[in-house]
């Protein structure tokens, strides 16, 4: 389920793009060239062709995989890739990418037009298709940047997962980290409620910045307030947010009432801090609880 905060309640939306204000179609427009509001008053971005980066905890790829599954079902078309590591999953929808160190650079355009065919091909059979270089691991790591704007070039949405986590409910970015599309127009922060009072050091990533963000140590509990401090960050939830770009906080575990209060509360201190569009989901559908 989905909900967005409005008027200080959780109010439900039908899929992840309309609660982001890019899902696209207006009468009497097909689906794949239709403009829609971004949301956000006096925001500039995209909502025919967006391209959404998520950072922060775990749960982005699910949040991915979420948004471009609502785009095929609007009848439109998606790209996933990733600006730092995915797993390759066994799915058709997944296109490795050739590795571009060793190509010249008339190789490499070569190369890059012919991944955008083969991108085409994948879109037309699936509506969405999942793609990156191939890594160790069985992982898909960044195209090269000639692949990027060929997948840009497309005219579709771009989703790309901009961070990484280990599958922990918080983190807080490195120097290097996220790494975020200079022309990004939706930028996820995600954060777990299931971190809330837990302690510390037992579920933020990088927990010894995070320490020194909310000033406390890690054996003691993550609180709302804590999570709406590092949401709100510049040095944290916000880093490398570009000026254009939208920013959209995401509370993923809403799971049961207690964690959707939680998420009312975390709602409340963004929005003293100014922060206004926040995304609330479950996995789960609660209204059969």
């Amino acid at each position: 389920m989905i909900w967005i905060y409005k008027e200080d309640r959780l109010c439900e939306m039908p899929s992840l793009a309309d609660a982001l204000g890019i899902s696209g179609a207006q009468e009497g427009r097909p689906a794949a060239s239709a403009a829609g509001a971004s949301g956000s008053p006096g925001c500039r971005c995209s909502a025919r062709c967006p391209v959404v980066s998520a950072v922060g905890a775990g749960g982005k790829t699910t949040t991915l995989h979420r948004l471009a599954e609502d785009f095929v079902r609007q009848g439109q078309q998606a790209v996933v890739t990733t600006s730092t590591h995915i797993l390759e999953e066994d799915e058709p929808y997944f296109l490795r990418a050739a590795a571009g160190e060793s190509l010249t650079d008339q190789q490499l355009r070569e190369a890059a037009r012919a991944f955008a065919d083969q991108v085409r091909e994948k879109l037309d059979c699936f509506g969405q298709v999942w793609t990156g270089s191939p890594a160790p691991g069985g992982k898909l790591c960044g195209l090269p940047g000639s692949f990027l704007e060929q997948l840009r070039g497309l005219g579709v949405p771009v989703l790309i997962e901009a961070d990484g986590a280990r599958k922990m409910p918080m983190k807080v970015p490195a120097a290097h980290e996220p790494v975020i599309h200079p022309r990004t127009t939706h930028v996820l922060s995600v954060y777990g409620l299931d971190a809330v009072e837990e302690k510390l050091e037992n579920v933020c990533f990088r927990k010894e910045l995070a320490e020194k963000i909310l000033k406390k140590n890690g054996a003691e509990p993550v609180t709302a307030e804590d999570i709406a401090l590092l949401a709100a960050s510049p040095e944290a939830g916000r880093k490398g947010c570009p000026e254009q770009a939208a920013y959209t906080v995401v509370l993923n575990k809403a799971d049961n009432a207690e964690r959707r209060e939680t998420a009312l509360a975390i709602c409340s201190l963004l929005k003293d801090r100014g922060i206004g569009r926040v995304i609330v989901t479950s996995r789960m559908d609660v209204r059969k609880q």
